[in-house]
C-alpha cells in the first residue's frame, strides 16, 4: 500500500507531534525532579529543628531544613501574600519580619488569615509581643518563571498586596538594611481561633508527572497512527 504525505496534514501533524513529544519528555524530567524533591523533603523535615546554619546557604543544601529561632516580630511591617486559600476559603498569608537575637532580621510566613480579617486590628490576639520562639521550615525565594511573569501580577507594595515574596522590596518597605533570600515557613500551630493559622504545609506532595508524560506520549502516538492511516487510505483511493 502506498504512502504519499500531503502538505496541509503534514504541516499540522509534524509540529503537533513534536510539541507532544517535547511535553512528554518535559514531564519525565519533572517526574525526576519531583521524586528528588519528595525524598529531600521527607529526609530533611524529619530532622530536629536547630539554628539557621552559617552562610552561605543554598536551596540545594538547605531547602526544607527545620529551624528554630528566637526574636521579636515587627507587626507594624507585616506583609500580605494575596490569593491564598484554606479549605476553599479566600484569604492571605501573613509574612512578618522577625528581628532575631543576633540582630539579623528574617521574614516569617506565619500562616493564613481570611480575607476579611486582613486588618491586623481585627486579630490583636495574634500579634504576639515580646520575644518569641519560632519553629518552621527554611524556604528559599524563587525567581519568577517565564510563565509567571506573564500570568502573575506585579507586587503592589503601596497596597500591601504581594503576589510573591520579594526580600529586597520588603526590606525597603520595612526600613531594614537587607533581608536574606530565604524565609521561615512557620510550623507553629496557633491556638484555636487565633490568627494567623500556621503550619500551612504538608509532606504529602502530589506527583502526577508520570500520568502526564504517558498522556502526552499517547497523544503523540495516536496522532502518528492517524497520520499514517489517513495517508495510506488516501493513497489507496487515488490509485488508478
Amino acid at each position: 500500500m502506498g504512502f504519499r504525505p500531503k502538505l496541509i496534514p503534514t504541516l499540522f501533524s509534524v509540529p503537533a507531534f513534536l510539541v507532544m513529544i517535547f511535553l512528554g519528555t518535559w514531564q519525565v524530567q519533572r517526574l525526576e525532579w519531583k521524586q528528588d524533591l519528595i525524598e529531600m523533603l521527607q529526609v530533611r523535615s524529619a530532622q530536629a529543628p536547630g539554628a539557621i546554619p552559617a552562610a552561605p546557604l543554598t536551596a540545594d543544601e538547605h531547602e526544607f531544613l527545620p529551624v528554630q529561632v528566637k526574636g521579636v516580630y515587627d507587626h507594624e511591617n507585616e506583609f500580605h501574600l494575596v490569593n491564598r486559600a484554606l479549605n476553599g476559603e479566600a484569604g492571605i498569608n501573613v509574612v512578618t519580619p522577625l528581628k532575631m537575637d543576633d540582630g539579623r532580621t528574617i521574614l516569617v510566613n506565619r500562616g493564613w488569615v481570611p480575607f476579611e480579617m486582613r486588618d491586623k486590628a481585627l486579630r490583636a490576639e495574634g500579634l504576639l509581643a515580646g520575644e518569641q520562639t519560632v519553629t518552621g521550615l527554611l524556604r528559599f525565594v524563587k525567581p519568577r518563571s517565564t510563565i509567571e511573569t506573564w500570568v502573575v501580577p506585579e507586587n503592589e507594595p503601596q497596597n500591601n498586596a504581594w503576589f510573591n515574596i520579594d526580600p529586597a522590596a520588603m526590606a525597603k518597605q520595612a526600613d531594614v538594611p537587607s533581608l536574606p533570600e530565604y524565609y521561615i515557613l512557620s510550623s507553629d500551630q496557633s491556638e484555636r481561633g487565633m490568627l494567623p493559622r500556621g503550619r500551612q504545609w504538608t509532606l504529602d506532595v502530589r506527583n502526577d508527572h508520570l500520568q502526564y508524560a504517558i498522556t502526552w506520549y499517547s497523544l503523540a502516538l495516536g496522532l502518528l497512527v492517524i497520520y499514517v492511516i489517513y495517508h495510506r487510505k488516501t493513497a489507496a483511493e487515488e490509485r488508478p
